[in-house]
């Protein structure tokens, strides 16, 4: 990946956070953004209700990868690498926050942009059942 490649990519306030926060804005649901102080930093985090929400990219996140196998033109052993690297990272981030009592939601970035009603419902009923 060359410097302006890496430029383009983004970690944060990415288009489909920004789509999910904006609803959950309108719903009158207020949340930190990428809390540092929260393991993983989650994309979304109502900490009072300690729920965390990752908004993530199929590519980055290896969506389907170990079924499929992704097929990369160029420098195939360090995407493999990293994109492996990447879901295990995840794994480890949902486990060390859930065994701290935290929720853990995920959503892949197709659910948000097709269906985020429903991304936003299951965000409610999660901040709904944290009393």
């Amino acid at each position: 990946m060359d410097s302006k490649t890496a430029k383009l990519i983004k970690s944060k306030d990415t288009a489909i956070e920004i789509k999910l926060r904006n609803r959950l804005w309108q719903k009158g649901l207020r949340y930190r953004k990428n809390d540092k102080s929260v393991f993983g930093k989650p994309d979304i985090v109502f900490k009072s209700k300690r729920i965390a929400i990752f908004c993530d990219s199929e590519f980055w996140h290896g969506y389907n990868y170990l079924v499929k196998g992704e097929q990369f033109k160029s420098n195939q052993d360090f995407w493999i690498k990293k994109i492996i690297a990447n879901v295990e990272r995840d794994k480890l981030v949902n486990s060390t926050l859930t065994n701290n009592g935290w929720t853990v939601l995920r959503f892949w970035s197709k659910d948000i942009i097709k269906n985020i009603d429903y991304c936003v419902e299951r965000i409610s009923e999660a901040y709904g059942n944290k009393i």
